[in-house]
């Protein structure tokens, strides 16, 4: 499996997302440990420090998934604000929580 890319997350997404995960029943978003592993390893800015093509918190993403060549358009948000915001992921889905932090261009791989 190819190494994972470095991301970046800003300090306020980082700051928002531990506090969500404090707050979680482990046995209701099972990805949330997966997420955290993710938040562990990213280098963290300040939001002013953010450069412009890296995904954040309310990012609009387009993605294509190599095997099928199938193109997604997703917003990127917390749990409750999936229902609200047609066309959006969950930070706790696996592909929401992989999103975070990459860049355009950058590549990943997931179940």
């Amino acid at each position: 499996m190819k190494q994972r890319p470095p991301i970046t997350i800003s300090s306020l997404d980082a700051a928002r997302l531990e506090k969500m995960l404090g707050a979680l029943d482990a046995n209701r978003f099972p990805n949330g440990d997966e997420l955290r592993a993710e938040l562990d390893r990213a280098d963290i800015v300040s939001p002013e420090e953010m450069p412009p093509d890296v995904v954040t918190m309310n990012s609009t993403v387009i993605f294509r998934m190599e095997s099928s060549g199938k193109e997604f358009s997703l917003t990127l948000v917390y749990p409750g604000d999936v229902d609200a915001k047609p066309g959006s992921i969950s930070i706790l889905a696996p592909v929401g929580g992989a999103l975070l932090g990459l860049r355009e261009g950058d590549e990943i791989s997931w179940p």
